[in-house]
C-alpha cells in the first residue's frame, strides 16, 4: 500500500462480532473505515470512504443482505470483499459466489484465520 495503512470497513449487524472485528483488524494496524449494520448504510459508507477492503457478513439488519451490499460496492469500484458467514448451507454459499469474494470466512473467526484472508486479499 505505499507506505500507507490499508482501509477496512465492516459490515455486520452484530455489535460484539463488529467490535471484535475492528480491535483484530486494529491489531493488524489497518484502518477500519466505518462499521455497518446494513446493506444501504454499508453501500455509503463505502462511497464516502472508498476502503481497500470490505469484510462483509452475509445477514444483515434490514431487507438486503451482503451480497446485495457486496454488489453494489463492486459497482463504486471496490473490488476486494471478504464474506463472513455462520452458514455452510449450498443455497448460502451459491449466493455468495455471486459476488466472486476474495474469501469466505465462518463463524467463528480466528485471528491467525483473519489475519491470512485479509492479507492474502490486500496482496492481490
Amino acid at each position: 500500500m505505499s507506505g500507507s495503512t490499508a482501509s477496512v470497513l465492516i459490515v455486520d449487524d452484530e455489535y460484539l462480532i463488529a467490535e471484535s472485528l475492528r480491535m483484530q483488524l486494529e491489531d493488524m494496524n489497518l484502518t477500519v473505515c466505518g462499521i455497518a449494520a446494513t446493506a444501504k448504510y454499508a453501500v455509503a459508507l463505502a462511497a464516502k470512504h472508498q476502503p481497500d477492503l470490505v469484510l462483509m457478513d452475509m445477514r444483515l439488519a434490514g431487507e438486503e443482505d451482503g451480497v446485495d451490499a457486496a454488489l453494489a460496492i463492486h459497482a463504486l469500484g471496490i473490488a476486494k470483499v471478504i464474506f463472513i458467514t455462520g452458514s455452510r448451507e449450498p443455497a448460502t454459499m451459491a449466493r455468495i459466489q455471486l459476488d466472486h469474494p476474495s474469501a469466505v470466512l465462518f463463524k467463528p473467526i480466528f485471528g491467525r484465520q483473519l489475519q491470512k484472508a485479509v492479507e492474502t486479499a490486500l496482496a492481490a
